[in-house]
This record gives structure tokens, C-alpha cells and sequence, in this order.
């Protein structure tokens, strides 16, 4: 469509393109792709059951749930950006995002960056070994002819750091790898947290085995930007609102009865 301008014909979707470059162009990159009363909400979405993609690639899980009904609460638009795990600090310092709830730990080196709510889960570090291996527990992996699969940034890598002074450690950036170098002999344990461990051992039965029983408890909070007073007291006061609503218990019961069932024999306090 034409319309006469002056004598001229113009192209008038070539004029509203123009304009619209020249806005875009103008306004800061962050303002055009989202608003500033979004919830930005930053995860790792490969660590099912908590932080993962559905079959048609959206986020889902307990912290994508945890996070739809903090965004609810807060009555803001919800944002979440997935961001590899030793990403997430570093993107909270800058402001990229506004909260981290990816299954992260509540340590004192973090805190020295970041301030954390109040815990939410207390979570323990167990060991998936080879099904033949000698190791019983944590004190039969610190050897010479051990070797410790970890992934990258977590605490079990934290701890394997600070504790193993004879074993050899390999590091992965993914729970998965860590997983299969133990089951096919690469490896002979993986350190991580309860929940992976039970599940990497589903998935490799034939060739692992779980030690549950945690040999160091821990807790996850969710991250938040140091001196960001305000949004941390009002996450926890969703912490608290959504634990006494039952929230917790309907995540666990949706998410993890075939563990809670198993915690129960073992007697291990389950994680909410």
C-alpha cells in the first residue's frame, strides 16, 4: 500500500520500521526484552527433579513450581533464565537476574558474595560407588587407588577439595557424566547429594550402588543479591506462608514418594 506524501509515494511499513529501529536503538537492550517489575529468577534446568525441562523443552520441576508461586505471592511477572550452576553467582552480583533457586547450598564462602534466605530444605551429601567396590562409606574413599567423580562448583566438589588428600578427583560439568564414569568403571565413586544419587543409581542399577545415609547435611536457600534487604524478607516470608500452606508436602508427595517411601526404611529424614 502507497500513500501520496508531498508528490511522493512512501511506503508507510517502511516508515513505522524506521521509527521503530530508531526506538530499539535508542533503549537499552534489557528494557526491550523484558519489564522491570519481572521476577527474574535464575536455575540450572538440568537437575531433575528440581530444576529441569518438560517434554516440550519448558521449565518445570520443584524450583520452577517453588518459583511460579513466590512470583504469585509477590504478584510480579515471572522471568526464569537458565544459567549453568558457577554462572549463577557471578549473574546475581551484576544484576542479571534477581533470585538463584537451583538446589543451592547455604555456605559461608557464598555468603561472603551473596545473602541467602532462610533454608528451605536440608539435603546430605551421599556416594554412588561401583556395584563390586569396597567402599562403605566416606572414610574408604580418601586412598591412592581411589578416584572421585564431581561436578563442578557444587559442595561435593567443595568437599573433595577440602577432605581428599590421596584420592584422585575428576571433575565434570555435568551430574550425569560424573554418573557414568561410575558405571563403567572410569570412576570409583561419585559425590553428591542425596537426591542425585538415589536417581543415578535408578538409572545404572546394574552396575552402581547408593549409599544414602548423608555424610554431610547441608542446607539450600534460595540467592539474593547482597544488601537486597526488602526482596529477602519477603521471600521469607513466602518460605514461611508456603510451608505452613503445605506447599513443601505437596511437592514432595508429587515429586519424590518412591524416596520417601525408601528414606522411611532406611530411616533418613526426608529432605522438606
Amino acid at each position: 500500500m502507497h500513500q501520496k506524501l508531498g508528490g511522493h509515494s512512501i511506503r508507510i511499513p517502511l516508515i513505522i520500521s524506521c521509527l521503530l529501529f530508531s526506538i530499539c536503538y535508542l533503549l537499552p537492550l534489557d528494557q526491550l526484552r523484558a519489564s522491570p517489575d519481572d521476577l527474574v529468577i535464575g536455575m540450572e534446568l538440568a537437575f531433575p527433579p528440581f530444576e529441569m525441562l518438560d517434554t516440550s523443552g519448558k521449565p518445570a520441576g520443584v524450583s520452577v513450581e517453588m518459583a511460579r508461586a513466590l512470583a504469585d505471592y509477590l504478584h510480579r511477572p515471572l522471568r526464569i533464565e537458565n544459567i549453568p550452576f558457577d554462572g549463577l553467582i557471578p549473574s546475581l552480583k551484576t544484576g542479571k537476574i534477581d533470585l538463584a533457586i537451583s538446589s543451592m547450598t547455604k555456605t559461608a564462602d557464598r555468603a561472603k558474595s551473596i545473602d541467602f534466605s532462610d533454608p528451605y530444605l536440608t539435603m546430605g551429601l551421599a556416594i554412588l560407588v561401583k556395584k563390586d567396590s569396597p567402599i562403605q562409606s566416606i572414610t574408604d574413599v580418601d586412598k591412592p587407588n581411589i578416584t572421585v567423580a564431581v561436578k563442578k562448583a557444587t559442595t561435593g566438589h567443595i568437599y573433595a577439595i577440602q577432605h581428599f588428600h590421596n584420592a584422585k578427583i575428576l571433575v565434570f560439568n555435568d551430574a550425569p557424566t560424573c554418573a557414568t564414569e561410575v558405571a563403567q568403571g572410569k570412576a570409583d565413586c561419585m559425590i553428591y547429594d542425596q537426591i542425585s544419587i538415589f536417581q543415578h543409581w535408578k538409572s545404572h542399577q546394574d552396575t552402581t550402588r547408593a549409599i544414602l545415609k548423608p555424610f554431610q547435611t547441608e542446607e539450600w536457600a534460595i540467592g539474593i543479591r547482597k544488601g537486597n534487604d526488602e526482596l529477602r524478607e519477603q521471600v521469607n516470608a513466602f518460605l514461611k506462608q508456603f510451608k505452613d500452606s503445605g506447599g513443601f508436602n505437596q511437592l514432595g508427595n508429587k515429586y519424590f514418594g518412591e524416596n520417601k517411601k525408601l528414606f522411611e526404611q532406611l530411616g533418613i529424614p526426608f529432605y522438606f
